[in-house]
């Protein structure tokens, strides 16, 4: 949530920056400064109140020490009706209060000014590439017929247990998803990330905390007769574990890594582009989560990207960075990078990583803050990514290494599945 401070000093250029995420911002931003507006005077007239109900009190005592009953009550009447006016000024200030809440809601981040302007995927930059190139013969197969073919993942057994977007790992196949999050969780531990084993669901405050709340309801899982939600990611019960709590600055950064199921229910989604394990209900991931001081965090940033970069490599895939244009970011992003690895048999790009600075707007709902050197709390910065989901990963693991043999295990994870090769 954008802080009244960010749009006050320069509502003009919160609107003209919303304007790279395609978003309209003049009516609820300049809604939200009037509001302000009535808010702060309102609160002034409390004040100002308050200070005479002091010296009204004082001098009620000393009427009746006096003996000047008939003024003293007087005085108190003149008490009774400021302290009325008071109620209805306080009613006043909740009322401008909540509405600015649910207009800010309604908002998204501001984008980072290296943010490029775009409507969708399409206007997104490639920054970097690297990896091996790999070279198939025509009749390569995509990862759903070598999943059958090798009985690694069976799609219609899904199908009949639940739907349609939840696969079931026989074999091989479930050592490789196991070798996998092992893998990226080692990884992780080397890097600094404290590992958490978080719940897989959450209430609606956790929700409202990282902003899947209002803006992605529909794509969530909810669980109606407890009003909770099935997370989407790690990164929800994570950084919530950072809501409501002021974090000694030396304390900082706070760096977690999480291995959770995920769940998605991406509505509206169907064609060849979601076969196989290219859109999944339910997948797994490895998140890395980060609590920074806000100087700290565009380094963070690079960090957690050179973290990510580091595990393709190992991985022994062909990657490139997107920077991700203003119309394809997410509602809560200030900046993201999206990592994308080479499907060699569906000669496609598939998204493996977002790595996101959010900046203050989700410790702005969280209240996640710091305390400084000057014994004020600050609002810290949070960063999150996918180090990395398990489905396009195994997808182009499984397309990228098919020999006439079987399909080659990377040295890298060899000690994890306890093979070399899937035939």
């Amino acid at each position: 949530m954008l802080t009244l401070q960010l749009i006050n000093e320069n509502p003009e250029h919160v609107i003209e920056r919303l304007a790279v995420k395609n978003f309209d911002a003049r009516e609820p931003i300049m809604k939200v400064v009037e509001l302000d507006k009535q808010r702060r005077a309102a609160q002034k007239e409390r004040d100002d109140n308050a200070s005479q109900l002091n010296k009204m009190a004082s001098q009620i005592g000393a009427l009746m020490k006096q003996g000047k009953r008939d003024e003293a009550e007087q005085a108190k009447a003149a008490v009774a009706q400021l302290k009325a006016t008071n109620k209805e000024i306080d009613d006043r200030m909740t009322a401008a209060a909540s509405e600015i809440t649910e207009i800010l809601l309604s908002v998204p981040n501001v984008p980072y000014e290296g943010v490029p302007k775009g409507l969708t995927a399409e206007d997104n930059v490639v920054e970097k590439s690297g990896g091996p190139e790999p070279h198939l013969s025509e009749d390569a197969l995509p990862h759903w017929e070598l999943a059958k073919k090798y009985n690694l993942i069976d799609f219609d057994l899904g199908v009949k247990i639940t739907g349609a977007g939840f696969p079931v790992y026989v074999g091989k196949g479930a050592k490789l998803q196991r070798a996998l999050i092992q893998f990226f969780l080692d990884e992780a531990s080397k890097a600094g990330y404290v590992e958490i084993e978080p719940p897989l669901v959450v209430n609606e405050a956790s929700g409202l905390g990282t902003g899947q709340l209002p803006d992605k309801e529909g794509q969530m899982y909810h669980c109606q007769v407890d009003n909770f939600y099935l997370i989407p990611t790690a990164e929800v019960p994570v950084t919530n574990m950072y809501r409501d709590v002021i974090i000694n600055q030396d304390d900082l950064p706070k760096k977690n890594c999480a291995y959770s199921a995920c769940f998605r229910r991406e509505a509206g989604s169907y064609g060849k582009d979601v076969r196989g394990l290219n859109r999944l209900h339910q997948f797994d991931k490895v998140e890395i989560v980060r609590i920074e001081r806000p100087e700290d965090s565009y380094a963070a940033l690079e960090e957690m990207k050179d973290h990510v970069q580091g595990l393709l490599e190992k991985l022994e895939l062909p990657w490139h960075i997107l920077r991700l244009c203003g119309g394809d970011m997410s509602f809560t992003s200030a900046i993201t990078f999206d990592f994308e690895v080479w499907s060699a048999a569906q000669k496609r790009w598939l998204e493996v990583s977002s790595v996101s600075n959010f900046e203050t707007y989700q410790a702005n709902r969280l209240k996640c803050r710091y305390r400084g050197d000057d014994k004020k709390t600050h609002l810290c910065h949070t960063l999150n990514g996918s180090a990395l989901a398990l489905p396009r990963i195994v997808a182009a693991l499984l397309e990228n290494n098919q020999t006439p043999e079987g399909i080659r295990i990377p040295k890298a994870l060899q000690p994890y599945t306890g093979f070399d090769i899937i035939n």
